[in-house]
């Protein structure tokens, strides 16, 4: 069944990977952590432990439908001088295949140049590192096949957006009622 992939490093922002994960589970979209140190157990950004579900590979990272990128300090870094997480990025952008990322985070997709000429969005204050794009406030951008978000607080906006692209609309709208999430 194929996956989509959320990616932890040390001092990952814990509040958008749980949400991330817990709503693609809620939609019944196959969703797994990994893990890009050497251990599954990956420290997030506030010190609340995590047990990923695998470590990281690029096999199977190369067989998801999706990559998602979890933001934090200093996780982005920790995400970005990654080279095997760089090189499957670079995969999946090539094949037009979905890649995610929130708060921080899309500041990789601008050091690899892949929102150029497309709508994105960062933290605030982080807008430089969305090297040719047109930057955004919107919560959630969606452009292609590159999704990008805000900030912990839109964590659950981004998650709901990813099921609709997985899973369909409809999905997004029965979880979104079952959570009692308005926008």
């Amino acid at each position: 069944m194929k996956k989509v992939l959320v990616f932890l490093a040390e001092g990952f922002e814990e509040i958008e990977a749980v949400t991330i994960v817990d709503l693609l589970r809620r939609a019944d979209v196959n969703c797994k952590t990994i893990s890009i140190t050497e251990k599954r157990e990956v420290m997030g950004a506030h010190g609340v432990p995590f047990i990923a579900d695998m470590l990281f590979d690029e096999k199977i990272c190369m067989e998801a439908i999706g990559l998602i990128l979890p933001g934090g300090m200093p996780g982005t870094i920790n995400l970005q001088n990654h080279a095997g997480l760089t090189k499957v990025l670079e995969e999946f952008y090539k094949q037009n295949k979905l890649i995610g990322a929130i708060c921080a985070a899309p500041m990789i997709f601008g050091k690899l140049g892949f929102v150029k000429d497309k709508k994105a969005t960062i933290y605030p204050g982080m807008e430089e590192h969305l090297k040719g794009a047109e930057c955004s406030t919107d919560m959630v951008c969606y452009d292609n096949h590159v999704m990008t978000s805000r900030a912990p607080g839109t964590a659950m906006t981004f998650g709901l957006k990813l099921i609709e692209v997985f899973a369909g609309e409809q999905k997004a709208k029965e979880v979104a009622k079952g959570l009692v999430y308005q926008q």
